[in-house]
């Protein structure tokens, strides 16, 4: 798959907005619910302990606070089909991973919609602002 050429005409599809860092990581913007948008980072890296190309897709939630129940939003992946919460540069981020040479353009489109999404709703329901 052309990463970069998939991107652009997905976003084009969604109404959104496509950005090209480099071969590497691209930035997607993807309307939401309520007429808002989520900020998506698109990444290909390679897995060194697998030896294979990897796309992310990750979206910041919010500043990862002490006092969240991080159980709860543990036991709360479980009803998802692609994400996973991660703590990254002291963020609360909603992530998906999939090897490139495996990803389909239909599932590369859920797992966007996936990320926005849940980034979205749990940025309302832990901050209670539309924060990105």
């Amino acid at each position: 798959m052309d990463v970069n050429s998939f991107l652009k005409r997905y976003a084009e599809q969604i109404n959104g907005q496509f950005t090209n860092y480099d071969s590497q990581q691209s930035i997607l913007i993807v309307p939401v619910s309520g007429g808002r948008f989520q900020t998506i980072i698109c990444t290909v890296r390679q897995n060194e302990l697998y030896n294979r190309k990897m796309m992310t897709f990750n979206s910041k939630v919010c500043s990862a606070e002490a006092e969240f129940d991080y159980r709860k939003l543990l036991e709360q992946v479980a009803f998802f089909n692609y994400c996973r919460f991660v703590v990254q540069d002291q963020f609360l981020q909603v992530e998906a991973v999939s090897a490139l040479d495996t990803l389909s353009e239909e599932t590369a489109k859920e797992m966007i919609q996936e990320v926005a999404n849940l980034a979205d709703q749990y940025e309302l329901k832990l901050t209670g602002v539309d924060v990105h």
